[in-house]
């Protein structure tokens, strides 16, 4: 088991000097935000210095120093995870990254960009458009860091057309604990060289390596999109035609779901009504919004048509088109807002981010909601329809914070054992950090997390290494603030 050592001032010095006084701070001087994520109820812990890199070879310095004393080092991008995945729980060294946030180059020929890590996902999106191309992965959160996304293997809105953040990274720089850099992957489509370290590195969460530079994959943009909104009695009825919309052979961009009182909140907050909450004289219940895309406006009209037709067998109230560029900005920055909003009118929250298959969405939002009943927690939730993630948000206004926590603990053992009896998984894209440990090694089992810890022992032999995460377990850890 991991002891560690604090920062003496000789190691503070020594760090310190590699990256300068500037983007050195330490005890005091150390910014509060540094303590948490975007999901404080899971602690807020100060780490005892914070150092602010802009490259590999800085990174590579203080991860010698710091393995040489056994000084825990935890790293950070934005900050926007919400699972305390880069919450120094065991305090020690971090090392942010938000400063390497430079688009390095594109290579048009073999369709890929480099980057280091510190680039907003926003940034890069907007950015490649203006290059003619298209950076595919799309998780809400459009101010994380791609170094972030890599890490957590996130997914997000355009998953089922086009896959997860792991399948476009391509290569990448990492630094080892140790302090070594080591080069993964090449800018190549296909690979049957070896184990993937490639691969074990994305969805790591900082536990193996401190990914310093990506090479990432590209498409081609599509010449035209449109959004179909589809309101529908009930959450029940609208997940129930998730199932025949992807057999329609539509190939859909993205198929979220959303609650009616997600939607309503949203728009009491933001002022965006873009969402009809009556249709053709009914009130809707539920939401799944469909995007589409094509060469031009004549490829997509026969698909519209036969959405529509698919709507109207599952109990969809109208199939309602969104063409205009200002039309779909409304509705996608509503869906965007959903956290933001839930975030805003709960003063305790709590989240679980599960994946079950499909068929097994209706029937696990209904036992998730009776679950909450029985807990007096109020439940609001959305996600992507497409692909099984849910977001399932535990909020109260009321309860004092121990209560709400020993509620919601309840809420989520039974929950997390559905969705293990559901053949799901406990994540689908925020990842574990310490927050989710206890449902990942109870869904996984024994071996499979005891495989795991190997794993990062094998990388990170003194255990200094965002540590307490995914799974590797110790006790006690940094007091918390």
């Amino acid at each position: 088991m991991a002891k560690y050592n604090r920062l003496t001032p000789e190691a503070a010095e020594l760090l310190q000097a590699i990256v300068g006084k500037q983007r050195f701070s330490a005890g005091d001087g150390v910014k509060p935000d540094y303590a948490h994520d975007e999901m404080p109820i899971y602690g807020r812990y100060l780490p005892e210095a914070v150092c602010l890199a802009e490259t590999t070879e800085e990174i590579a310095a203080i991860m010698k120093v710091c393995n040489e004393r056994k000084i825990p080092v935890t790293v950070r991008g934005a900050g926007t995870g919400l699972v305390g995945g880069c919450v120094p729980v065991h305090g020690g060294i971090v090392v942010s990254t938000e400063r390497m946030n430079r688009i390095l180059e594109y290579d048009m020929r073999n369709l890929c960009v480099k980057i280091q890590p510190g680039v907003l996902l926003c940034d890069l999106a907007a950015d490649a458009l203006a290059h003619g191309v298209m950076y595919p992965p799309d998780p809400g959160e459009k101010t994380a860091t791609v170094g972030g996304n890599v890490s957590t293997n996130a997914g997000g809105m355009k998953a089922v057309k086009y896959g997860v953040t792991r399948d476009y990274v391509m290569a990448m720089t990492v630094v080892l604990p140790n302090g070594e850099i080591i080069k993964l992957g090449k800018s190549v489509c296909k690979t049957s060289s070896g184990y993937s370290l490639l691969h074990l590195m994305i969805g790591s969460e900082g536990t193996l390596g401190i990914i310093t530079e990506l090479t990432l994959k590209l498409i081609p943009k599509p010449e035209k999109d449109v959004t179909l909104m589809l309101p529908f009695q009930d959450i029940a009825t609208a997940i129930a035609a998730v199932p025949a919309i992807k057999l329609a052979n539509l190939d859909p961009q993205s198929i979220e779901f959303a609650e009616r009182d997600v939607i309503d909140s949203s728009a009491e907050f933001t002022g965006n009504h873009i969402f009809p909450t009556v249709v053709n004289g009914k009130e809707a219940g539920a939401y799944i919004l469909v995007t589409l895309v094509g060469n031009n406006e004549q490829e997509l009209l026969p698909k519209m048509d036969r959405l529509g037709e698919v709507a109207e067998k599952a109990g969809a109230y109208d199939t309602l088109v969104i063409w205009t560029d200002t039309l779909k900005k409304d509705v996608w920055a509503a869906r965007s807002a959903f956290l933001t909003v839930i975030e805003a009118q709960s003063k305790l929250l709590d989240e679980m981010d599960v994946v079950v298959p499909v068929d097994k969405i209706a029937p696990f939002l209904v036992y998730v909601h009776e679950e909450a009943d029985k807990q007096g927690v109020y439940i609001k939730s959305f996600g992507h329809a497409g692909d099984g993630n849910l977001h399932i948000y535990c909020c109260s206004n009321d309860l004092e914070e121990d209560e709400f926590k020993r509620r919601v603990k309840k809420l989520m053992d039974a929950s997390y054992a559905k969705c293990t009896e559901f053949e799901g998984q406990v994540s689908g894209e925020h990842a574990i950090g310490h927050a989710k440990k206890q449902y990942l090694r109870e869904s996984v089992g024994e071996t499979a997390y005891g495989l795991m810890g190997q794993i990062k022992m094998v990388f990170d032999p003194y255990e200094i290494l965002n540590p307490g995460k995914v799974c590797h377990d110790l006790e006690g850890g940094a007091e918390a603030c």
